[in-house]
């Protein structure tokens, strides 16, 4: 199921592949019913040892998004872009570092 998946903060787009997209769309997916289950938490009271545990479950989870997207967007845009001759690609991809090791 590949997508034009263009948002409207930015100007490239990439085409996943199914697997990567279904990989992704589900991940998210998980991660959206943690969040609910955290909101319904707080709105019943839990205690906030047991809503800090899982708000961590959910960061972790996030980690594990980026780390998947991040190695996916090495594998192909970044290595297409250098085969290319795309040194903007890298200054790129370390930006984007920076900003997840904030």
């Amino acid at each position: 199921m590949e997508k034009d998946n263009k948002c409207e903060c930015c100007h490239k787009t990439k085409q996943r592949g199914e697997d990567e997209y279904k990989g992704l769309i589900n991940r998210l997916s998980r991660i959206e019913g943690q969040i609910r289950g955290i909101k319904s938490m707080v709105e019943n009271d839990a205690y906030c040892t047991d809503i800090l545990t899982q708000s961590a479950a959910v960061t972790a989870a996030m980690n594990a998004f980026n780390r998947e997207l991040l190695s996916n967007h090495i594998r192909t845009c970044v290595s297409d872009g250098i085969r290319n001759g795309d040194d903007e690609v890298i200054e790129e991809l370390l930006d984007t570092l920076r900003k997840l090791m904030k």
